[in-house]
């Protein structure tokens, strides 16, 4: 007898090429294996997902969790596990110096899985005026290599905010710093990119295969769009190359505009992220769930959209043999979802834009879309979690 089975649901699991109608097993915290000599496998709990897909647990590559101690970040469970995400990646809300209290009273109560990209600068994301690299003495490659090795078991590489606000002309050297951290932790670079003193091919020339650039959409100046609105040669070249080009929707990640000339001229997101975090929480961003359905209406599939948000994310943090999929063996992560039809609203960053059929723009502050991804259920390492349970 397994401890839950979920019965009849759309399984989708683009790591192993499903979807199809099938059922999914969760013994011991992990999924389960069901012998096709079991007619009618029985377990603890029988859940109905008729209707309903069944996906590996969301993976979310962008968010700041390190609530109370970072200018950003929001209680974790609540804003994760409770909307279907069971593993996220706090993108640099805490650097060498913060991080023993960000794992010590954040990362080791919470019920989601929570990894860290390290800031490059010691202190993290901790100034309101968003200046941590504006002193290069807080680049600390020794110091963030040291806190790194010390927690292998949850940091997967270092981050970067490189726009003239974080860093102001310091661009390159901290991103030079934060690619020589990431090397001997053998993590990958994520870089934060929007109005950087440095034209951004010259920075997305310098990471290597794996390294993701965020907020890839951005709308503003110094983006994936050149002057006369097309997609700069430097992106494709990066995305040829292996750069991971991570969404990191954000309150000012993501403009419509840029991401649909991105998918017309065949520049897909790697990886599909939210940049969830306290000033977006109510909006525009809500969860994952919402920017993976903005997607879905600007014309990705649905199995491309959850292969960007489950087995693309766990491969990018080097995870891909522990989760991202359902196969026997990986953690019981599962998200139960219902795609729902109808005629809904979805904000951009800039809200200066809205979308009315395929291509025709009008002033406005969203776009129309006909389905989005409603979150059900969670299942958490075995434990079944729905929305009105309380999780805090």
């Amino acid at each position: 007898m397994y401890d839950i089975l979920i019965k009849g649901g759309t399984v989708i699991d683009p790591a192993q090429g499903l979807h199809e109608i099938r059922d999914i097993a969760i013994e011991n915290g992990k999924i389960a294996q069901i012998p096709l000599s079991t007619k009618n496998p029985t377990a603890h709990e029988v859940v109905d997902a008729k209707g309903l897909i069944v996906v590996p647990g969301l993976i979310d590559l962008h968010v700041h969790a390190f609530w109370g101690g970072s200018t950003y970040g929001i209680e974790p469970d609540a804003g994760n596990i409770s909307k279907g995400v069971t593993t996220v990646v706090d993108a640099g809300s805490a650097g060498a110096s913060t991080f023993p209290a960000f794992r010590s009273h954040i990362i080791d109560r919470s019920k989601t899985s929570i990894y860290a990209l390290l800031n490059i600068a010691t202190s993290g994301m901790v100034f309101h005026d968003d200046s941590e690299l504006h002193d290069l003495n807080r680049a600390d490659v020794l110091h963030t290599v040291k806190t790194g090795l010390q927690n292998q078991d949850r940091v997967v590489g270092i981050k970067a905010r490189l726009g003239r606000v974080q860093a102001a002309n310091n661009d390159r050297e901290a991103l030079k710093r934060a690619i020589e951290a990431a090397e001997l932790l053998n993590g990958f670079v994520m870089i934060h990119v929007g109005n950087s003193s440095t034209p951004l091919p010259i920075l997305m020339d310098m990471l290597r295969p794996g390294d993701a650039v965020t907020h890839s959409f951005h709308g503003f100046g110094d983006g994936i769009l050149d002057e006369s609105g097309e997609i700069i040669k430097a992106m494709k070249e990066a995305q040829t190359r292996g750069i991971i080009i991570d969404v990191g929707h954000g309150s000012g990640g993501f403009s419509f505009r840029s991401a649909e000339k991105a998918l017309d001229s065949g520049i897909f997101p790697g990886t599909i992220s939210s940049d969830l975090h306290i000033h977006n929480i109510e909006g525009p961003v809500f969860d994952l769930a919402t920017t993976m359905s903005k997607f879905m209406n600007l014309g990705m599939s649905i199995y491309e959209v959850i292969e960007r948000s489950t087995i693309a994310p766990a491969k990018t943090m080097g995870k891909e043999a522990k989760i991202g999929s359902l196969k026997p063996g990986f953690d019981g992560d599962v998200t139960l979802m219902r795609i729902e039809e109808g005629k809904f609203e979805f904000h951009d960053r800039l809200s200066k834009a809205t979308k009315l059929g395929s291509s025709r723009w009008e002033p406005g502050k969203s776009i129309y879309g006909s389905q989005r991804l409603a979150h059900v259920s969670t299942i958490k390492a075995g434990k079944l979690y729905r929305p009105w349970k309380t999780l805090i």
